[in-house]
């Protein structure tokens, strides 16, 4: 699933998005709105990690959410 489609869906993908990464709140995820840069920082900010690993987590997280789409088809 690539970041245009988790973005167009971000109501339903909270909960995914609250699986993977628990410290981040309601308010986190209303604010950043399915914005992939934001939710990088935020996850830097609350992990306390590097932004390339941030965004290699971020990479997984919608690989993952791909494979899932694939295997419901």
């Amino acid at each position: 699933m690539n970041w245009d489609q988790i973005q167009g869906n971000w109501k339903q993908m909270t909960g995914k998005v609250k699986e993977k990464w628990g410290k981040l709140t309601d308010d986190d995820l209303t604010r950043i709105a399915g914005k992939r840069d934001q939710l990088a920082g935020l996850i830097q900010e609350k992990y306390g990690m590097a932004k390339e690993q941030a965004e290699k987590e971020l990479d997984s997280f919608s690989e993952t959410l791909t494979a899932a789409e694939r295997a419901v088809k």
